[in-house]
Formats: C-alpha cells, structure tokens, sequence
C-alpha cells in the first residue's frame, strides 16, 4: 500500500528520544512508521491511540506497552497545506513523552 501522509521528524527527536529507547521499541518505532502513521495515523490499524487535550489539543498518542512500562509515541497530523504529513514530536516513558511534546511544540 502507498504512503498517504508523509513522515517528518526533527533532530531532537533522533538525536534525543530514539537513542533512549530500548533496541524492541526503535524496530516498532520502524515498523509504526511504515505503516500506521504514513497509511492510518487517526486509527493507526488498531493500535491503541487516542486524541490529546489541553496544550497538546492538536496531538495524537500511541499507547505502547513494555516490559511493564507504559511509553507513549506523541505525533501530529497535518492535513494541509499539501501534502499530508505525519510529524513526530516525543517517544519516552509516559509522563516523559508528554512533557517533551509540550516543550517541542
């Protein structure tokens, strides 16, 4: 299936979150990537996800369990200006992605 939204990071995000993340969460980082955020990131193919509030109103969050630790993929969409796209803003711990969300933004 063909990419929908096209998929942006920025460099505090490589070069501080994805190098914290344990080696099983960067490959579903990956994997995420390819396909629910490029393809479906409102329903992110069932993946558990959910709208945020407050001063995050415009994100969206996926809900990622390991090794009994919540983490939490805080991403936006945009719809336009052309063409759509996906930006990823924080992958941490819970309490953590949200509070780096909130600075980045």
């Amino acid at each position: 299936m063909r990419s929908q939204y096209l998929l942006k990071t920025n460099q505090q995000f490589l070069q501080q979150d994805l190098p914290d993340l344990p080696i099983a969460l960067k490959q579903n980082f990956e994997a995420i990537c390819n396909t629910a955020l490029t393809q479906d990131p409102y329903g992110c193919f069932g993946l558990p996800n959910h709208q945020l509030k407050g001063d995050l109103a415009h994100c969206r969050a996926i809900e990622i369990d390991y090794n009994a630790i919540s983490y939490r993929l805080v991403y936006r969409v945009y719809e336009s200006p052309s063409p759509k796209r996906v930006q990823i803003i924080s992958f941490a711990e819970h309490d953590l992605a949200y509070q780096i969300a909130k600075e980045r933004k």
